[in-house]
């Protein structure tokens, strides 16, 4: 079954536009795009919207700095501009309460927002999520091709494609062209290439942006009771897989599951799994899986 998918755009905190999408009733699940260069909300979540759908009221933006939305991003505190503008969106939609689904840096953005506002988050799904641990040591290779993609000779398809089939997936032979050419052309738009919204922090605050973007430096973390599920791909080359113990260990309140043979694009690459997974635990009475 296809869902119908409603689109729309709002102005939040005055000056940032969100477009969204969303398909359904029920209790609002709001799911956050990773940042990888060319995504977006439907894009990332194309796989999983149709079967949560069913069951929710989903509702699926494009972060600030990506697809239709405003690209004004305060590369200050990346992760906090993110949270106010998905705040701003619950507010613009009149939701008191929502589920947050995030990948990657979507995932960062829904902690940082039940971290700074708890009472608007019932539970946490977070798939790889980006700020545990991930800046401290040495980068890993698929975060460095992410964050060197608009630097050096500039976006180019090879440069998306290396950076999709080699380090988001497991199986790069199962990524088709059109997802490639669909997120190569969204990567070049002249406002994103202009300011692209995820990239090294530089200059006199850079290393003040780089703890902000630590979550787990955050002391908020070990009192967060929102029910949680994180979920890791074992073979994970962006994030690194021992940031789902840490994080696990961290929350008071977390279940984890790590999965075999699974790349950092978790909900794409193990797509039934990762909506039967979800549906269970967003649904669940006692708050856990069942």
């Amino acid at each position: 079954m296809t869902v119908e998918l409603t689109a729309s755009t709002v102005t939040v905190n005055g000056d940032t536009d969100i477009h969204y999408v969303e398909a359904g009733s029920g209790t609002p699940v709001v799911m956050l795009h990773g940042g990888g260069p060319g995504a977006s909300g439907v894009a990332n979540y194309g796989r999983n919207i149709d079967a949560l759908a069913q069951h929710f009221r989903v509702i699926v933006p494009d972060m600030p700095g990506y697809g239709k939305s405003s690209k004004n991003l305060d590369q200050a505190d990346p992760f906090g501009s993110l949270a106010d503008g998905i705040r701003g969106l619950l507010d613009a939609l009149d939701i008191d309460t929502a589920d947050l689904i995030g990948n990657s840096y979507g995932g960062a953005c829904a902690l940082r927002l039940a971290l700074d506002s708890p009472h608007r988050v019932r539970k946490l799904v977070l798939m790889g999520p980006g700020g545990i641990g991930t800046t401290r040591g040495v980068p890993t290779r698929g975060l460095n091709c992410l964050l060197g993609y608009y630097t050096g000779d500039g976006p180019s398809r090879d440069k998306l494609a290396d950076f999709v089939r080699t380090y988001l997936v497991f199986d790069g032979g199962a990524v088709p062209d059109e997802v490639i050419d669909e997120r190569y052309r969204a990567s070049i738009d002249p406002e994103v290439v202009a300011n692209p919204p995820l990239r090294r922090p530089s200059g006199p605050g850079a290393l003040k942006t780089v703890w902000k973007m630590d979550l787990t430096r955050d002391p908020r973390l070990t009192h967060l009771h929102t029910q949680t599920l994180i979920l890791w791909g074992a073979e994970d080359k962006v994030n690194r897989p021992a940031g789902g113990y840490r994080l696990h260990k961290t929350l008071p309140n977390a279940d984890l599951v790590m999965t075999a043979a699974t790349g950092h694009w978790l909900q794409w690459e193990r797509a039934d799994l990762f909506n039967r997974l979800v549906i269970d635990f967003l649904t669940a009475t006692d708050g856990g899986l069942r």
